[in-house]
C-alpha cells in the first residue's frame, strides 16, 4: 500500500509507516499525476488541486484533506470514478472564531470605535459561523444570521435576507463555503448595502468577494480585516495597504484545529484501509503552553476583553510579518507558529 501526503500537514510524519509499505511526502502544490499512479490514498491541503488531470489513470482510492473545504477536488469526477473524498468539517472552528475576535477588538481598540450595542451580522452559519454566533451572544452583541440553506432546510425564523444583514448590522463577517452562488457575492451591491463606517471581515474564501468592489468601498467602511484573497498566493498588494488587518490564509492555524483535521484524515485513511491501530489516532498536545484555555470574559470592559484577546492570540504580529513579505504567503503558513485555541462553554 502506498499513501501521498503533503508534507505541510502537522502532526502526521512517521504514523503511517509502521502499518504501509510506501510514504511519500511531498510539496502539496508539487504532487503529481506520476506520483499517484500506483498510490492508494492521497492525504492532501487546499494547494492539492484535485481534478481529472492529476488523478485520470492513477489508483488513488481514497482523498483525505485535512480542511474544512472541498472546493480543490473534482467531487462529481471522484464520485464518478469511485474515490472516497473525506474531509474534516468544523476542525478550524475554534481556531476561526479566535481570530474574528481578536481582529475585532484589536482593531477597534486601534480606531477607538465602541462595540457596546453593536450588532454582528454572520453571512454562512455552518460550523465555523455558528461558533462565531455563540461567542458573540456570550458577549452581548445582537447577533443577524443569513444562511439560505439553512433556511431553507429548517425554516426562516432564525434566519434574514442577505440584504436585511447588510442594512442592519455594525460588524458583517463571512463564513461561507465557495460555491457558484457564493463566488464574488461581496461585490458593489453587496458594499452598497452596508451600513457607514461597518466592520468586514473575511476568512472563508477569498474568491468570495471582489476585491476591486471592496477597494472602491473601503472609503465608506469601517475596519477591513481581510485573512483569504483572490488568487492567493498572488495577494493584490494595492488591497494589501488598504485593509486594518491583513494575514495569509491562517484564521483557522490553531494548535487544536490542527490536531482535528489531521485526526480525521488519518482516521479516515485507517478505516477505509482496515489499519486498526490509527482508527482512533489524535495527535497528542506536547507542549503544555499550547493547551487550549477557557476565558470568563463576563463584566469586563472592551479594553480588559481587547488585552485578554490579544494575549491569547497577538494577531498584530501575524498582520506585521505578512506586510514585510508579502511574497512569502506560502511560506508563513508553511512555517506558522500554531497558537493554542480559546473558549468560553
Amino acid at each position: 500500500m502506498k499513501i501521498v501526503i503533503d508534507h505541510a500537514i502537522p502532526f502526521i510524519n512517521g504514523v503511517f509507516e509502521p502499518y504501509v509499505d510506501e510514504v511519500i511526502y511531498k510539496e502539496g502544490s508539487e504532487i503529481s499525476h506520476d506520483d499517484l499512479l500506483d498510490a492508494d490514498a492521497l492525504v492532501i491541503r487546499t494547494r492539492t488541486r484535485c481534478n481529472e488531470e492529476l488523478l485520470d489513470g492513477t489508483s488513488v482510492k481514497l482523498i483525505a484533506t485535512a480542511t474544512i473545504g472541498t472546493d480543490h477536488i473534482d467531487l462529481p469526477y471522484c464520485r464518478a470514478h469511485d474515490i472516497f473524498v473525506q474531509n474534516a468539517p468544523g476542525c478550524n472552528a475554534g481556531g476561526v472564531m479566535n481570530y474574528v475576535f481578536s481582529a475585532l477588538y484589536g482593531a477597534a481598540s486601534r480606531k477607538s470605535i465602541p462595540l457596546t450595542g453593536a450588532t454582528m451580522g454572520i453571512v454562512g452559519v455552518g460550523q465555523v459561523g455558528s461558533r462565531v454566533e455563540l461567542m458573540a451572544k456570550y458577549l452581548g452583541y445582537k447577533v443577524l444570521l443569513c444562511d439560505p440553506p439553512r433556511a431553507e432546510e429548517e425554516g426562516s425564523a432564525q434566519f434574514c435576507k442577505l440584504e436585511e444583514l447588510l442594512e442592519n448590522s455594525d460588524i458583517v463577517t463571512l463564513h461561507v463555503p465557495l460555491t457558484d452562488s457564493t463566488r464574488y457575492m461581496a461585490d458593489d451591491a453587496f458594499f452598497a448595502r452596508m451600513k457607514f463606517g461597518a466592520f468586514f471581515i473575511n476568512t472563508s474564501r477569498g474568491e468570495v468577494v471582489d476585491e476591486q468592489a471592496l477597494m472602491r468601498a473601503i472609503p465608506k467602511l469601517g475596519p477591513v480585516i481581510i485573512d483569504t484573497w483572490d488568487h492567493e498566493p498572488d495577494v493584490n498588494p494595492e488591497l494589501l495597504k488598504m485593509v486594518d488587518i491583513a494575514t495569509p490564509h491562517i484564521a483557522g492555524y490553531s494548535y487544536q484545529g490542527k490536531q482535528r483535521g489531521t485526526a480525521v484524515a488519518v482516521r479516515s485513511v485507517a478505516r477505509y484501509f482496515g489499519i486498526r491501530e490509527l482508527f482512533e489516532f489524535f495527535p497528542p498536545t506536547d507542549v503544555k503552553e499550547l493547551e487550549a484555555v477557557k476565558l470568563d470574559l463576563i463584566g469586563m470592559t472592551q479594553g480588559q476583553r481587547t488585552s485578554v484577546f490579544q494575549y491569547n492570540y497577538p494577531i498584530f504580529t501575524d498582520d506585521f510579518m505578512f506586510r514585510v513579505n508579502p511574497d512569502g504567503f506560502e511560506r508563513l503558513r508553511a512555517n506558522y507558529s500554531y497558537r493554542r485555541e480559546f473558549y468560553v462553554i
